[in-house]
C-alpha cells in the first residue's frame, strides 16, 4: 500500500464489527484498516490473511476478518 491510497480523513469508524468480509485489493491487511477512524482504536497491527487460509484474528479487539475470493 502507498501513501497515495491511504484517504487523507477515514471514513469509518473503527473496532465497530466483529466480522469484516475484505478483497484481495485491500492488502495487506491492517487493523484498524486504513480507511478506519485511529483516535479511538488500538494501534494498527498487520493480519496475515493469505498465510491463514483466508482468514484472521485481530490480536486486540478480536475482529475476524475473512478473505473474499
Amino acid at each position: 500500500m502507498t501513501p497515495q491510497s491511504i484517504p487523507a480523513q477515514a471514513t469509518k469508524p473503527a473496532n465497530t464489527e466483529h466480522r469484516y468480509v475484505i478483497t484481495h485489493e485491500e492488502l495487506p491487511l491492517s487493523c484498524p484498516m486504513p480507511d478506519m477512524a485511529l483516535w479511538n482504536s488500538h494501534p494498527r497491527v498487520y493480519l496475515a490473511i493469505e498465510d491463514e487460509g483466508g482468514e484472521s484474528v485481530c490480536p486486540y479487539c478480536g475482529a475476524h476478518y475473512v478473505l473474499k475470493d
